[in-house]
């Protein structure tokens, strides 16, 4: 059996990741899920349930990093930051959560040494994202330099970003194509009932859907 630790947000991208992890490249999965006081904290988690069954997970970790809201400097974490609605916009937002995905690999790495796995599967999105930069691919190349570097000489994990190089609408098309639950996903990045339409993240995936002429099976105010 190989396995791989899949990091799940409850969004679409991580959703066709793991989806991919599991049907494409044929790995048993572990479900690997983080709560660090994001406003849609209890959404997500809900949904990572959801996707994590469907994939009949060997296992769910789901992991309390609280410390993120309390370093603060995000509108996913600070109550005082507002989301912004006012459209996507060039530079770096005030969405990004500093260092997010440096603090979820290092924790998904150990956990990968521990259970023995042989891939980290993460959704990053490059070219179509928020412009976050631990999304790029140029970072998860070096971060997997330095999983190699810290864990012990037998230990050989590689970081896997089916999604790097995609637009949202290639991800809602091979999402569609692979039968992932976009139903049980959540991109809103501060509703928890329906989605609020405009923000960054409800754009990008509203859009996505448009292009790809398939329509959105979640719920929008």
């Amino acid at each position: 059996m190989k396995k791989a630790v899949c990091i799940i947000s409850g969004g679409m991208d991580s959703a066709l990741s793991s989806y991919i992890a599991k049907f494409r490249d044929g790995y048993e999965i572990i479900a690997l899920h983080f709560n660090y006081g994001q406003k849609t904290e209890k959404k997500e988690l809900e949904s990572f349930r959801k996707i994590a069954k469907s994939l009949n997970a060997l296992r769910l970790v789901e992991l309390d990093l609280h410390f993120i809201k309390e370093i603060g400097g995000s509108a996913l974490t600070d109550n005082q930051i507002e989301v912004p609605k006012e459209g996507l916009k060039p530079g770096i937002p005030v969405t990004y959560v500093p260092y997010r995905n440096g603090i979820f690999l290092s924790i998904a790495g150990a956990l990968a040494e521990k259970e023995g796995a042989e891939a980290i599967y993460i959704g990053v999105v490059e070219e179509d994202s928020s412009g976050y930069p631990d999304c790029s691919d140029s970072f998860i190349q070096k971060l997997e330099l330095a999983i190699d570097e810290g864990t012990k000489p037998e230990t050989k994990i590689s970081l896997e970003t089916p999604l790097v190089h995609l637009k949202k609408e290639q991800i809602v098309q091979e999402a569609d194509a692979l039968d992932v639950p976009l139903g049980d996903t959540w991109s809103c990045y501060e509703s928890q009932d329906k989605a609020c339409r405009v923000c960054d993240s409800c754009r990008l995936r509203l859009k996505g859907f448009e292009v790809a002429g398939i329509e959105d099976p979640i719920l929008y105010q």
